[in-house]
């Protein structure tokens, strides 16, 4: 059967039309799952009987399972969610002074095969449709009573090689009608995918798109990021070019700090020198460790120098807070989870 969940307010006027009803309709059943938050269509008693039974034999609403939940000594929590096939993703919700922010997955593995990820290694099996995206922050809503204010496409999965059901997700979550969170409120994390990297800037959506970028030579970069060999760092920030030109918003580059390997002087100027004159932010991120992974962590003392020397060079830069390490849920932790 169909989710339900997968279809934005136009298409599901659509399907509404389709199936002989007013697409009046539509919005109500909108309004149920999104802001009433319901997870059964016999919860919408504004509906007739008829047009229930109607939704039951043809739609599901793909109501998520929560097989594990951790939450660390910092707050963040940790789920685990059986997606009802079989597989299982993780999503993350962490607290800060401005609310609540969800780190969402947008695939069940990834095919892109960082180096310094957890996800790496690990066979893709499929993307998430956008229903199985948008439930991830409704499950999350649901189970603590809250309300999320930031989404961050940055789970498990390259979001933009599952370009069509992120952005319808983001339709539906930007929707006043639907779960209403502001585009600007919206960040999509991407390893470099540069032809969905122009495709993104004619879409008309305020969203922030955050570019893992982590090295200053293609070298370097190839040798973390096998990406770098199809869209090479030249041809990367070309691309981050052309979409700050197209939409006017801030780019933030996104720079794991690996000892002895990307954390020197050099790194920083040659960064300084590729960023310079473009409007962007650079996210430093203390590399997290996974298991098996060669990657060691830069000190503390060479993270500041890195983000000191950006600054006092015109490149606004800031060291990321490191969030539920102590549950494998920061930055590169996450898993995709078999359960067969």
């Amino acid at each position: 059967m169909k989710n339900i969940k997968d279809y934005n307010l136009d298409s599901l006027k659509e399907e509404f039309i389709n199936m002989g009803e007013k697409p009046f309709r539509a919005e109500q059943v909108f309004k149920w799952l999104y802001e009433e938050k319901v997870k059964e269509f016999d919860e919408m008693t504004n509906l007739s009987l008829a047009l229930r039974e109607k939704l039951k034999e043809n739609y599901t609403m793909c109501n998520f399972n929560i097989l594990k939940k951790q939450e660390s000594s910092d707050g963040t929590k940790k789920y685990l969610f059986d997606i009802l096939d079989g597989n299982a993703i993780e999503t993350v919700l962490m607290s800060y002074h401005h609310g609540y922010s969800l780190c969402v997955s947008s695939q069940v593995g990834c095919k892109m095969g960082c180096k310094f990820c957890a996800s790496t290694g690990i066979q893709f099996a499929r993307n998430l449709t956008s229903g199985e995206i948008v439930e991830q922050i409704l499950a999350v809503e649901q189970d603590n009573n809250i309300r999320i204010s930031n989404i961050v496409f940055m789970g498990i999965g390259e979001p933009l090689d599952n370009y069509d059901n992120v952005v319808n997700a983001i339709r539906i979550i930007n929707n006043q009608k639907g779960i209403n969170i502001g585009a600007r409120h919206i960040s999509i994390s991407t390893s470099g995918l540069v032809p969905k990297i122009y495709k993104l800037a004619e879409e008309n959506i305020q969203c922030t798109l955050s570019i893992s970028l982590h090295a200053t030579t293609n070298e370097k970069r190839s040798s973390m990021m096998p990406v770098n060999k199809l869209y090479p760092i030249e041809e990367l920030l070309k691309a981050c070019k052309d979409y700050i030109n197209k939409t006017n918003r801030r780019i933030s580059f996104e720079y794991a700090l690996v000892k002895d390997n990307n954390d020197n002087l050099e790194d920083a100027k040659r960064l300084v020198h590729l960023l310079k004159g473009m409007i962007c932010h650079v996210n430093l991120i203390p590399i997290n460790k996974i298991e098996n992974g060669a990657y060691t962590k830069s000190s503390n003392e060479n993270i500041m120098k890195f983000r000191d020397y950006l600054n006092d060079h015109g490149i606004v830069a800031t060291i990321r807070r490191e969030l539920g390490s102590d549950i494998d849920a920061a930055c590169g932790q996450l898993r995709r989870k078999n359960l067969r």
